[in-house]
């Protein structure tokens, strides 16, 4: 239980508050990890609420399963992706909670590749299916890889960027995270604050695992994951994800063309509970630099 132990949830008591768990209630959390989440929610709803916890990751369920044990059948603990969730779900769901993003744990473990701390394999799966970053990066051309880092990262030059990493595709040197540092760093000098690969592997990373299509997956879903009045509370950790969420909280904007004309909206399924994003507090900030891009939004299916 040691990778428990020192891990922090990010908002856990903002999120739980927000969903507003009842006694005996029916929960999904999206994004298991290492079950924080999950275990408040078990006590919150105690003695017979029971949530469906998922998780691309069998690592981080393995460590989740030993944490959750003593809720018995009260947790139902599933291998899947967003994408998956419709065909495993029980029931709609009086609630659902998904933290977003890469994980402390799959961050601390040097060998996944997510971090270039140390010098390994280029991976960041977030599961043990699907292709490796090595084996993405040895199929795209320079526009899909331009258009990768232009738009799941904000990568700065994004085109001369791609060059950059393909040229050491090219000479047999991207075979591992220093090899990618070193590419980007070329053509993106270090400076003082936020190193330059940093945004490069993010936009990679979401790529290999399908980030932003999962979420679209997701956030399309929500409806008829939940029951009516049943609540979504979703934390991302940067502007693509939170501007997704955003979006499907709220109905569309009319057409430029139809707004002074007497036509009613179409009822949205969804209603944004928070007008603006609930962030750490300073507090929180302070026990866990990791969650200052966190932003939680909540909302509610409409229904009687």
């Amino acid at each position: 239980m040691q990778a428990a132990s020192l891990h922090t949830t990010v908002l856990l008591h903002e999120t739980v508050q927000g969903l507003e768990p009842k006694v005996g209630g029916y929960y999904i959390d999206a994004t298991c990890g290492l079950g924080g989440h999950t275990e408040a929610l078990l006590e919150a709803t105690a003695p017979s609420g029971r949530i469906l916890s998922v998780d691309r990751d069998p690592r981080a369920l393995s460590h989740a399963r030993e944490r959750l044990a003593r809720f018995g059948d009260r947790c139902r603990l599933v291998e899947a992706r967003f994408s998956e969730l419709a065909d495993i779900i029980e029931e709609p769901a009086d609630g659902l909670l998904a933290d977003l993003g890469v994980s402390s744990l799959q961050l601390d473990d040097a060998d996944r590749g997510f971090s270039f701390r140390a010098d390994v394999a280029l991976d960041m799966r977030m599961s043990d299916r699907g292709m490796t970053a090595y084996e993405l990066l040895q199929e795209v051309d320079e526009s899909e890889l331009t258009e990768i880092l232009r738009d799941y990262g904000e990568v700065k030059r994004p085109r001369t960027v791609a060059r950059a990493i393909l040229r050491a595709r090219t000479s047999d040197a991207l075979e591992t995270t220093k090899d990618l540092v070193k590419a980007v760093e070329g053509v993106l000098p270090k400076k003082p604050g936020l190193h330059p690969a940093t945004l490069v592997f993010q936009a990679i990373r979401i790529a290999v695992n399908r980030e932003l299509e999962e979420l679209d997956t997701l956030l399309e879903h929500l409806p008829t994951l939940l029951a009516p009045k049943g609540r979504a509370a979703i934390i991302s950790f940067h502007s693509l994800e939170d501007r997704k969420v955003k979006r499907s909280f709220r109905p569309p904007p009319l057409a430029p063309e139809l707004r002074n004309l007497p036509i009613e909206q179409a009822s949205h399924p969804m209603h944004a509970i928070t007008r603006r994003p609930i962030v750490p507090s300073e507090e929180e900030l302070s026990a866990n630099s990791r969650s200052r891009s966190a932003k939680l939004r909540i909302a509610e299916r409409r229904g009687a």
